[in-house]
């Protein structure tokens, strides 16, 4: 039944025809360095993935061999926004345009149109993993090419690529077509090493306090794996706060391993992506280095597994190969210098963070629907789950968050949010509004690192 939907599903147009029996080979056969989930099971080091994509082949190929020559660890697959909505015809025609003229008119690689067949000469010559980064509400044709193609590693999920991307894309569809990802990602991890699923920490990247953040990944994984995924990496970005991301690292890594176990899945690999500073960027350069030398710092603070990074020119727009690799090898100096840092810990913060995010994951399974995403579904529908400045029409918005004095991001409202009378008197109580409105308050806690 599961293969009829999947027939129907690849027999497009707009791409390769598929012969499943042929990929099933080329997985079984393929080269453990192109597994993520093999890479995180035998190095101890933090793996270094940027950020890019270019909409023709030539140019992702050149820009990956910028990357290789880096240093890099884990090659980024970005994809172009007409793909990410499905848009397959514009994605051709743009390609050609861009081809053409030599111009690139997408803002990513249009990986449907190019097929897997043409993509996967280019992965199996580069040996390195890639990761799949697309923001797509319905990712079934494209995780499928992927996979086809030798990318192991996919990133998203339905809260994740829709709630801060979209505004009127139907969430309950976005589960039910995450849940065909989820189950050829399974069905494909059991042919050699396991297929990584990643979730999506940065959400909205702005003022995303650390409970919400968690609790979404934590679902999004549990979402995974109840579909027989077995390796797992929950993320967040910066925070802008060095001790906040530290307690965070603590807490996700606690809890996943708590909540993977209490479900039944003590097998699964879970891993700690950490993404360097998503918002605004200074546009002084110096400043720019300044701060993903800091996250870089951080990351091997919490002890990430992967960190995704960022370049001096994030203000200017998209940077070029030279720019992003030159970030790459930075980082990856930068790193070697950071080997042996103790374990931090802030005893009362974490308490306050693992009670926020208990509170609120009961009340998820607390709801009486028969399956865990409706749990979710239903859950978001009430504001239990409310995420700042997110575009989307179901989310409630009614949370409201802002830093304290030491840069770390507080509930000043919480909404429907669950969360206890002790833990919001907690968070306000460390909150100073420094004479300023709340508005102004909140503008000037976005802009902190300009």
């Amino acid at each position: 039944m599961f293969q009829t939907e999947r027939n129907i599903i690849t027999n497009t147009p707009y791409t390769d025809s598929f012969d499943f029996d042929e990929i099933k080979d080329f997985i079984k056969g393929a080269s453990k360095n192109l597994f993520i989930s093999h890479h995180f099971k035998n190095s101890k080091k933090i793996s270094v993935q940027p950020r890019g994509g270019f909409p023709t082949y030539d140019k992702v190929f050149e820009l990956y061999g910028e990357f290789v020559r880096a240093g890099v660890d884990v090659l980024p697959l970005t994809i172009d926004s007409n793909t990410r909505l499905n848009d397959y015809e514009m994605a051709k025609k743009m390609l050609a345009l861009s081809e053409e003229t030599d111009e690139n008119l997408l803002n990513g690689y249009p990986l449907i149109t190019h097929g897997y067949r043409a993509t996967r000469k280019m992965v199996t010559h580069y040996n390195t993993p890639i990761s799949l980064r697309h923001g797509t509400p319905d990712a079934r044709l494209l995780v499928e090419v992927a996979l086809a193609s030798g990318i192991f590693e996919i990133e998203g999920g339905p809260i994740t690529y829709l709630l801060p991307y979209s505004k009127n894309f139907p969430l309950d569809k976005a589960f039910l077509y995450w849940k065909y990802v989820e189950k050829i990602c399974a069905e494909y991890s059991t042919l050699n090493e396991p297929i990584n699923r990643e979730s999506f920490g940065p959400l909205s990247a702005t003022l995303q306090p650390p409970a919400i953040v968690i609790v979404i990944q934590l679902l999004e994984m549990l979402l995974s794996l109840e579909e027989g995924v077995k390796s797992f990496s929950v993320s967040f970005s910066q925070t802008g706060s060095m001790s906040q991301d530290i307690v965070s690292s603590n807490v996700i890594k606690k809890l996943a391993r708590k909540y993977a176990d209490i479900f039944g899945h003590n097998d699964t690999q879970i891993h700690l992506v950490y993404h360097q500073w998503m918002g605004a960027f200074p546009r002084d350069k110096e400043f720019s280095d300044s701060l993903i030398n800091t996250s870089t710092v951080i990351a091997s603070m919490v002890r990430a597994d992967k960190m995704i990074t960022k370049t001096r020119d994030e203000a200017f727009g998209i940077p070029t190969p030279q720019v992003n690799a030159s970030a790459v090898r930075n980082t990856q100096y930068t790193l070697n210098m950071l080997k042996g840092i103790p374990v931090i810990t802030d005893k009362e913060e974490e308490e306050n963070l693992t009670s926020m995010v208990d509170d609120i994951m009961e009340a998820v399974f607390n709801d009486p629907a028969d399956t865990l995403w409706r749990q979710v579904f239903n859950s978001i529908k009430k504001g239990i789950i409310d995420i700042p400045f997110s575009p989307h029409i179901i989310n409630a918005g009614e949370a409201i968050t802002v830093r304290d004095r030491n840069y770390n991001i507080r509930f000043y409202e919480r909404g429907n949010i669950p969360i206890s009378d002790r833990c919001l008197e907690f968070e306000r109580s460390k909150i100073d509004l420094k004479g300023m409105s709340l508005v102004e308050n909140i503008i000037h806690d976005i802009g902190i690192m300009l």
